[in-house]
């Protein structure tokens, strides 16, 4: 009889325990039900904060992930850049700082959780939104529309990227909470096929985690952007009130479902020519005290924003012309600054999150705060012009009409464009300039023209038989409303002389990918037409510092090959960021390509801290 009775309780004591098992299994690690997220199976306010792992040396991104939990975030959201990830049409790159899987594992082994948005299209002040260039190599090719041929190659990057970070998703046990469906599609169109198309791209992927939709809180963005059965969530700025009267607004929309910010806006971005932005601290800490005392998940945009690197940085602009070009520095005015240092800012919204923790959470120890150094100033001695440099840099391209730089298979950079005038100098006409152009005649600089200005007319001092130089810059694609689908660069159309067109260009493609060719000099000249400088400096220990640029035009600067991003004396960023993991013990290499010209020999020096001044404009402007 016992014999019995012990038998029948490990029956049922394995009955129960396969039970418990199966009743775990069905539990997922992460899932929305009404009103709340759950965090397996109980309720789960997201404190999120935006960082962009292509826009952070791979060896900061512990450093900095680190100081976002100890902020008191328990998740951190990140865009995914498919212009880095597909550089050429099938040619993937998820190798060194473009290792998403290796970003996402970083975050959790520092305790935080993850969403991802994938896009395609990704707005961030990203050079043509986060799309890679080479689709609008494609005559006719619409981005954001259901052409079959953007379509093809959406899924295409999609399923790559799902690939990668298939086994980090939350369904497999991983960090990875949510997936995005598109980006902020309300604000520009409302075709609710393409939307529905793009969450399918997304499920076939592999990601089979809840997914959401992310737009402005006002009816008409919400309409267009959003998807029947997807978590929606609102973007915004402002302080508590802007908070209270946002989410009243939603209301009108949707009920019964989780409130979030999916972008809060801490800080904004910088453009070239206007005066650097901020946001008041006072503010952003009332709105985040306002969101966790009413149970709101938010996502604060930025909490690192770091740099656009190199070409990264887009534009704004709408189908009136306007056009304006946004700065290398991604600072964002963020809880944690450029250089990965703890801002007032960064303090106030810890202690506010400290005030609202969960039973039994604390806040991580303070981590130590980055440092910068100085570097003393150094000598660039050493020059070639651009012109003369241009066998080295590319080969020529012969056309009757001028090309785009898209035409050329170009990406990125810079196109130089060289004809014969027919005729005597008179009045330049460029239809269009994408975006800037430095005009010579027989080396010599005639002045400028510029998109921003709608500058694009010029009166030049040429006889016939002369040459014709533009030097036309890229000078990042819209990345924002309806005339992205249209962001062609270099020369769009037409140059005419007095009306009269001028054909038989020479044209050299000019991404500057490779400047380990140049052949460099020693002169005594100064010049005005645009060229590169090298120059060196030493260092016992590398550590974090800002590049001065006062004193010199508008250009690049490339420090031991790393391209750094664009400088411009209109600022008003002044210094560019130069991280301590591209520099090395001894010498440190430096080349500028200034396309203003400058003295022959020039200097520049590295600083602690940024420096945001806008130049006053030429007199008559």
């Amino acid at each position: 009889m016992n014999a019995m009775k012990h038998a029948a309780l490990g029956i049922l004591s394995t009955v129960l325990i396969a039970m418990a098992c199966c009743a775990l299994a069905q539990t997922p690690r992460f899932s929305v039900q009404g009103e709340h997220f759950l965090r397996d199976g109980k309720p789960f306010l997201i404190r999120s904060g935006e960082i962009h792992y292509p826009r952070v040396p791979r060896e900061y991104w512990r450093d900095r992930l680190h100081k976002l939990r100890a902020m008191g975030l328990n998740t951190i959201t990140t865009y995914v850049f498919w212009n880095l990830h597909e550089p050429e049409p099938g040619q993937f790159d998820f190798s060194g700082n473009l290792d998403i899987a290796a970003f996402v594992r970083t975050a959790q082994e520092e305790g935080l959780e993850v969403i991802v948005r994938p896009g395609p299209y990704i707005c961030t002040e990203l050079d043509f939104g986060g799309y890679p260039a080479w689709l609008l190599r494609t005559p006719g090719l619409r981005v954001r529309s259901m052409d079959p041929r953007y379509m093809a190659a959406s899924a295409r990057y999609l399923k790559r990227v799902g690939e990668e970070l298939a086994p980090l998703l939350s369904t497999r046990g991983g960090p990875i909470l949510m997936i995005q469906v598109e980006n902020e599609y309300g604000s520009y169109g409302n075709d609710r096929d393409y939307m529905a198309a793009v969450k399918q791209q997304v499920i076939d992927a592999g990601f089979d985690t809840p997914l959401f939709t992310s737009d402005g809180p006002h009816l008409r963005l919400l309409e267009g952007g959003t998807l029947p059965g997807v978590t929606s969530v609102i973007n915004f700025d402002g302080d508590a009130n802007d908070a209270q009267s946002s989410f009243e607004e939603f209301a009108r929309f949707r009920t019964g479902v989780p409130r979030m910010v999916g972008e809060y806006w801490d800080g904004w971005f910088d453009a070239w020519g206007k005066p650097h932005t901020s946001r008041d601290t006072d503010k952003v800490a009332g709105a985040i005290e306002w969101f966790l005392a009413n149970g709101v998940s938010f996502n604060l945009y930025m909490a690192h924003g770091g740099t656009s690197f190199g070409y990264l940085a887009g534009a704004n602009g709408k189908l009136d012309g306007s056009y304006s070009a946004d700065t290398t520095s991604y600072d964002y005015d963020a809880p944690i600054d450029e250089a990965g240092r703890l801002t007032p800012k960064y303090h106030a919204i810890r202690a506010v999150i400290g005030k609202h923790l969960d039973a039994g959470e604390t806040l991580p120890p303070m981590p130590a705060d980055a440092r910068t150094v100085s570097i003393p100033r150094f000598e660039l001695a050493e020059s070639v012009s651009l012109r003369d440099a241009l066998p080295i840099l590319s080969k020529p391209v012969l056309s009757v009409l001028p090309k785009t730089m898209e035409a050329l298979g170009q990406n990125y950079g810079f196109v130089w464009y060289r004809t014969r005038l027919p005729s005597t100098g008179g009045k330049l006409q460029v239809q269009e300039v994408r975006d800037y152009a430095s005009v010579l005649v027989d080396g010599v600089a005639q002045g400028t023209l510029d998109r921003r200005e709608n500058r694009h007319t010029l009166s030049i001092n040429a006889k016939a038989g002369a040459t014709l130089d533009l030097l036309v810059e890229n000078m990042g694609r819209i990345n924002f409303d309806q005339p992205l689908a249209t962001e062609y660069k270099g020369i769009t159309r037409a140059v005419k002389l007095d009306d009269a067109e001028l054909r038989n260009w020479t044209m050299y493609a000019l991404p500057l990918a490779d400047l380990s060719g140049l052949a460099f000099g020693n002169t005594d000249t100064a010049t005005d037409e645009p060229g590169f400088w090298r120059g060196s400096f030493k260092l016992k220990k590398p550590g974090d510092s800002f590049l001065d640029l006062r004193g010199w035009g508008k250009g690049h600067v490339w420090v031991n090959g790393h391209h750094l991003g664009r400088y411009w004396k209109i600022g008003p960023q002044q210094a560019l960021y130069l991280p301590a993991p591209w520099l090395r013990s001894g010498r440190n290499e430096v080349v500028v390509l200034d396309v203003e010209g400058g003295a022959a020999k020039r200097s520049i020096g590295g600083i602690t801290d940024p420096v945001y001044q806008v130049a006053d404009p030429p007199a008559g402007q």
